[in-house]
């Protein structure tokens, strides 16, 4: 059975990013100490009432009133970045979507790398597991602009505004991002 919002609210506070438990239910679980555990992974887990929730959905339960359907996000990419305003409900293709590049990317930019081949960069997005070229340059900046130019053009930018493309355009001076009206 899953948790509900009462029941999250009876056994934990929030504070910053952290679910501190509300009385003592054992050793490991001591009134006013943090919930939970930091996995290998990275992200922290809770265990009550015999379940293990990762800690950023009840959180999600704790303040938005209800369990996630989809997944939970970590809009900066730290799995243990726990507080609300980093958090957002996402699709699983969105959530995918942000991450930073992969241990083997080597030019920084996901979706560009050097042809050992000829020398030249090759831009590539992959979409439903299906690889599509988007050209090649001898200037990394080309590369990465065509990158940029896919994701935008597939509405990614709505779902990730933390690209790596987007993050060395704007550091570099190739892009210049919209201003936010807020």
């Amino acid at each position: 059975m899953q948790i509900t919002y009462e029941r999250v609210h009876e056994l934990f506070q929030y504070h910053n990013g952290q679910l501190m438990w509300t009385e003592t239910r054992g050793s490991r679980a001591i009134k006013g100490d943090i919930a939970g555990y930091v996995a290998p992974d990275g992200y922290s887990r809770i265990k009550t009432d015999k379940n293990l929730y990762l800690t950023h959905r009840l959180i999600w339960l704790y303040k938005k009133g209800y369990f996630p359907e989809n997944d939970i996000d970590h809009i900066n990419r730290n799995p243990n970045d726990n507080r609300i305003e980093n958090l957002r409900e996402v699709s699983r293709q969105c959530n995918l979507r942000n991450c930073g590049n992969s241990k083997n990317n080597s030019s920084g930019v996901t979706g560009v790398y050097l042809s050992k081949r000829d020398y030249f960069w090759v831009a590539h997005i992959c979409i439903n597991y299906k690889d599509y070229h988007l050209g090649r340059s001898k200037d990394f900046c080309e590369a990465v602009l065509l990158r940029l130019a896919a994701e935008q053009c597939l509405g990614w930018g709505d779902c990730n505004h933390n690209t790596p493309a987007r993050n060395y355009a704007i550091e570099n001076c190739l892009f210049k991002p919209p201003i936010d009206p807020k």
